[in-house]
């Protein structure tokens, strides 16, 4: 038998001696009066007389954390909200029923107490507990107290484990929904709508990624799950919606990696009547706000060994970002080496010499393929201070609107920060013809063998056809925004149920399953 399977049938054991006692073993409600958190900013620093003559009742709940049993009295810790209060237990005082309660209880074990406030001997503020009540057991045991849970397997897996056992795992989540929350904030003040598109697509399109596939039985058709929202998002804007936003899940068939999870989310907005430079100012502010919704008013985080500063964007153009990212070294490029398909060739060749992670340029590569490789491994890694790089080759941006000084770049910004891309930025192209050509084109590759390309999209052209206003449109990754404002190294720590294998052994539904056949 298995220490799992053995400690079930025990903690199953003492549920019915409880219910013996006249316990409900899964009670349906608990009236409490205070949360924990209440208590401690109402009366953290409330003095013991102060305590003593105000005698504040309280019903309060939680998980017990820590039992410390001294003979007919003792101690234990409660946890609720990521709060922790004391509670003081006296047979005396809650009864010979109450307290054979509080002897069968097992840290993990969820339970209410009625009681007052005081302060002991060493000044904690506790609860003398006057009544106890049993909510739910907990079937397994906690991780060890003073060393947490560090396993990374098993914090994934189990989240619910690691925020039980991890307080600034809690934390971090906490912080993700106030960024979610200040970016909604900030759009909304802007004049943003909110609004839904589909997850489940006909034709995939908005980002160069492989789609995962899946398919509807009544119509008998194949669909994609989207890799983005942009092209429904920007229909939109076609009829009249001219400020929009959206907080969706992505999904992308690709790798798993520190930095990518195959399900994610993103923040996307569009603006009529803008462009490119419009939205780099107020992704300024987008992420100002954001930034100091995590550190509590500070525009500056910590992530790792640097600092980094979200008040103000730095801005180079992706000409500028080679030249002055280049390592100090003969080779260093000038603007105008990369309008020079075989200098360029040339510098992939000076990188790949002393790289550890080579260029590999794919057969026929344009010369804007070659631009769009060497800035992705020579500059993002060197990128640290939150910053804008503007201007794209055509050739990798299949959605922008040239730049009508230079038809061979496009109007788009990225935003980088510690070596990570979090945020995609662009003047959207609303012309039909031009469109139907890039489409043209993102087509020849996938015959070329690049699966990640887009398809045709008649119905997205014919939308443009009934004119699309001059737009600029962006995405922000909320995953990795995340862990640069909460000093997060994976977006494992940043998504509360991140894609894993399949557990291989038996797992504790078939323990229970067990049980239930055997009659414990």
């Amino acid at each position: 038998m298995s220490f799992e399977h053995e400690l079930l049938e025990q903690r199953y054991q003492k549920i019915r001696q409880l219910e013996e006692l006249g316990f409900a073993a899964y009670p349906r409600k608990y009236a409490y009066t205070h949360t924990l958190g209440e208590i401690r900013q109402r009366y953290d620093n409330a003095g013991s007389e102060e305590l003593a003559a105000a005698r504040v009742g309280v019903r309060v709940c939680g998980r017990l954390l820590t039992v410390r049993r001294q003979g007919k009295a003792g101690f234990a810790h409660l946890m609720q909200g990521g709060d922790k209060l004391q509670i003081y237990v006296r047979q005396d005082a809650v009864g010979e029923r109450d307290f054979n309660l509080y002897k069968m209880l097992d840290a993990g074990d969820i339970i209410g107490a009625e009681g007052y406030l005081f302060r002991t001997k060493t000044h904690e503020l506790t609860v003398h507990v006057e009544k106890l009540e049993f909510l739910s057991k907990a079937l397994l045991a906690l991780p060890e107290k003073w060393h947490g849970l560090h396993d990374v397997e098993t914090r994934y897996r189990q989240r619910y484990l690691d925020l039980i056992s991890n307080p600034e795992v809690r934390r971090v989540f906490v912080k993700r929904s106030k960024i979610i929350s200040a970016l909604r904030r900030t759009l909304e003040t802007h004049g943003y709508i909110e609004v839904e598109t589909p997850m489940m697509q006909p034709l995939y399109g908005g980002a160069i990624a492989r789609p995962f596939v899946t398919h509807h039985n009544t119509l008998d058709i194949d669909l994609y799950l989207r890799i983005a929202p942009e092209l429904y998002l920007k229909r939109l804007t076609v009829g009249g919606l001219d400020r929009v936003f959206e907080i969706n899940r992505n999904f992308r068939n690709e790798g798993v990696s520190t930095q990518h999870n195959p399900e994610f989310t993103m923040l996307e907005f569009y603006q009529a009547y803008s462009d490119y430079r419009d939205l780099m100012d107020f992704s300024e502010e987008l992420l100002r706000e954001a930034a100091a919704a995590a550190g509590d008013g500070a525009t500056r985080a910590q992530y790792g060994e640097h600092c980094l500063d979200f008040s103000k964007l730095a801005r180079l153009s992706m000409k500028e970002a080679i030249v002055e990212l280049w390592p100090d070294d003969p080779t260093r490029p000038t603007p105008s080496d990369l309008a020079d398909a075989r200098r360029v060739a040339e510098l992939v060749t000076a990188h790949n010499s002393n790289a550890e992670e080579k260029i590999v340029l794919p057969p026929g590569a344009s010369l804007g393929e070659s631009i769009g490789l060497l800035f992705e491994h020579v500059c993002e890694p060197r990128l640290i201070q939150p910053t804008v790089v503007y201007d794209f080759p055509v050739e990798v941006s299949p959605l922008s609107k040239n730049k009508p000084d230079d038809p061979a770049w496009v109007e788009r910004f990225e935003i980088f920060a510690a070596g990570m891309e979090i945020a995609n930025a662009y003047s959207e192209l609303n012309d039909p013809q031009e469109q139907r050509r890039r489409f043209q084109s993102q087509v020849a590759l996938r015959e070329r063998g690049d699966v990640e390309t887009h398809e045709m999209d008649e119905d997205y052209l014919r939308a443009l056809c009934y004119a699309m206003p001059p737009t600029a449109g962006e995405g922000i990754g909320i995953d990795r925004l995340t862990m640069l404002l909460t000093d997060s190294k994976s977006i494992r720590d940043v998504i509360l149920f991140p894609l894993l294998r399949p557990e291989g052994e038996i797992g504790i539904a078939e323990q229970l399953r067990k049980l239930n056949e055997t009659g414990s």
